[in-house]
């Protein structure tokens, strides 16, 4: 069913027709594919249905609106003009990625479909263009997941499921160890799923696909995961998100292809130095929904030096381009660099204040500028706890139970739990928790947002879970693979002990290491912090109102002192 649109209404732009200005029409990712085609840079092609089209889809009964169809169809085939293959043909597949993008960034809170305009026929197409059945398949069986999951709403973990238990089989340990025909087999069962759970297999044919996974990407912006992280942040809800379609390139045609996120600055501390991962024989979602726990991205450097000096060249210009800290995602297709998204990069306080003031120093922004980059509440975030320097070393060496990837610093102890709406509610008790997974899902982010840390066995420091506890400021562990999860148990296993839910553990996000018991710790001191001194002395340059505190003891006093304060406003007795 369609609905009468305004003749005037654009509702479809080429990546060529966009720019980084038009994030409230485009939003945040469709804007900046625009800005970074017209700048040159290796983008795949495509185009982006705006945010009007989703506001008008959910406030007219989800209804899309007349000429949405049309113009899809035509830049669809400007995008098989420009790419010299042809969605839906069977001998010269054209594949496209359908992903989501507001103009706040979210992280992983509303859906993205790839390898869509696949089926039984087309992916024999595919293998031959390939060259190799292999990632062929793999790009079906993924697709028919994702596609179930998104559109047709079948539970993921029977997925999971069917997968291990075709490793297992197998004796491999990763998915990309699985043959063609392994996955042959993987890609019937996964229909199977479907159909058991949803009544039927995904359709087969590419253009029922498209519209149907673009409707569910506009519906995407209203999931409870979406609300709650909306509600958090202050976001408006009645923004919508733009939908990008793009063509798809292959990480997972072996080795010499792959996927990656980079930060050009790390966010965690700040320190300027391009910090991210990279997975060879692999898509993007096994980076960011951490499934898999990546290599450091200087590994990318011995298996292709020549993407690693690209890559770290165009970095450096993404940054200088937008003068501001950049999280860039990027597939290597047998070779071939390929830039899939840029966008200003989450991070923690300390991040902030740290890159606001460098960025000031080294002339890329103002001193007003760099103001502006730091939220005030962020520079009390800025005393993020640390463990005691008085701990003995042989209680931490007797206390440690594993060390994974340090995402975000900061120390705590709490309350092990492995669900996050359990984690929501014991926190709504007031109960200090560290939300203990495998890996974290969007659909964990009320537990994330409540506990006081969270660590995973698998994932990266690029992974949802990681750029999301960074944003909220709390000490998070990824990656901490001597963590052995049993969720149905409820407990985990790490260093020959067993810890069970509700047992006490502690976790510096700075180091990576987790400690069984609670350790106590104290406030970081912001003379520890030169870059917030800077910071707050440019504030007082600017400032025109004068800064007393609120003291009770003398200690109150002199941090207030210590932290710039004026003198003493107000003291109780």
């Amino acid at each position: 069913m369609t609905i009468q649109a305004p003749q005037t209404v654009k509702l479809v732009y080429r990546f060529d027709e966009g720019n980084a200005t038009m994030a409230d029409l485009l939003g945040g990712k469709g804007s900046n594919l625009c800005e970074m085609a017209r700048l040159g840079l290796p983008v795949p092609p495509g185009f982006v249905i705006s945010t009007q089209v989703c506001r008008d889809y959910l406030t007219k009964n989800q209804t899309l609106p007349e000429g949405l169809e049309e113009a899809v169809k035509d830049n669809l085939r400007q995008l098989e003009k420009s790419i010299g293959r042809n969605f839906g043909s069977n001998s010269n597949p054209l594949l496209v990625s359908v992903r989501s993008g507001a103009r706040v960034s979210m992280p992983g809170m509303m859906d993205t479909i790839l390898n869509l305009g696949i089926n039984d026929q087309i992916v024999e197409g595919l293998a031959s263009m390939m060259g190799d059945p292999r990632p062929a398949y793999d790009a079906y069986r993924r697709f028919i997941q994702i596609y179930s999951e998104v559109v047709m709403g079948v539970d993921p973990e029977a997925f999971e499921r069917v997968l291990t238990d075709h490793k297992q089989k197998a004796g491999v340990a990763l998915d990309h160890q699985l043959s063609a025909d392994q996955l042959k087999e993987v890609v019937t069962d996964f229909k199977e799923v479907t159909i058991e759970a949803a009544g039927s297999e995904p359709p087969s044919e590419p253009w029922e696909q498209l519209m149907a996974a673009v409707e569910a990407v506009f519906r995407s912006w209203n999931t409870p995961r979406a609300i709650f992280y909306r509600d958090h942040n202050k976001i408006d809800h009645d923004m919508g998100t733009a939908v990008t379609i793009m063509a798809m390139v292959f990480g997972n045609l072996g080795p010499s292809s792959g996927t990656g996120v980079l930060f050009t600055r790390n966010p965690s501390t700040g320190k300027a130095q391009v910090y991210g991962e990279f997975l060879t024989n692999a898509q993007g979602e096994d980076v960011v929904s951490g499934v898999r726990t990546p290599e450091p991205i200087a590994s990318l450097r011995d298996v292709m030096p020549e993407c690693y000096d690209e890559l770290m060249e165009l970095a450096g210009n993404l940054e200088s381009h937008y003068s501001d800290v950049q999280d860039v995602e990027f597939t290597i297709e047998n070779s071939r660099l390929f830039l899939l998204q840029t966008r200003s990069a989450k991070r923690t306080a300390l991040s902030a204040v740290k890159t606001a003031v460098d960025m000031a120093n080294e002339g890329l922004i103002t001193q007003s500028q760099a103001l502006l980059r730091v939220d005030a509440e962020e520079i009390s975030h800025l005393l993020v706890p640390q463990f005691s320097d008085d701990l003995p070393e042989e209680v931490l060496k007797d206390r440690f139970l594993a060390r994974g990837a340090p995402a975000s610093p900061g120390a705590a102890s709490g309350t092990v739990c492995f669900d996050a709406t359990k984690a929501a509610q014991l926190a709504a008790d007031g109960v200090a928790v560290i939300l203990v997974r495998p890996e974290t899902k969007p659909d964990d982010i009320h537990g994330i947002t409540a506990a006081v840390g969270v660590v995973t066995s698998r994932g990266g420091v690029t992974s949802h879970a990681a750029v999301v506890t960074r944003g909220l400021g709390k000490p998070c562990i990824v990656g901490c693979e001597g963590i052995q999860v049993d969720l149905e148990a409820g407990l985990f296993t790490a260093g020959g002990r067993t810890v069970h839910e509700g047992e006490q553990i502690s976790m510096d996000g700075a180091s990576g290491s987790v400690y069984l018991g609670e350790l106590d710790t104290v406030n970081t001191s912001l003379e520890d912090l030169p870059e917030a001194i800077e910071l707050l002395g440019w504030a007082d340059q600017t400032r025109k109102l004068g800064v007393m505190a609120n003291a009770d003891t003398p200690s109150d006093a002199t941090q207030a002192l210590i932290m710039g304060a004026e003198g003493i406003g107000l003291c109780r007795t």
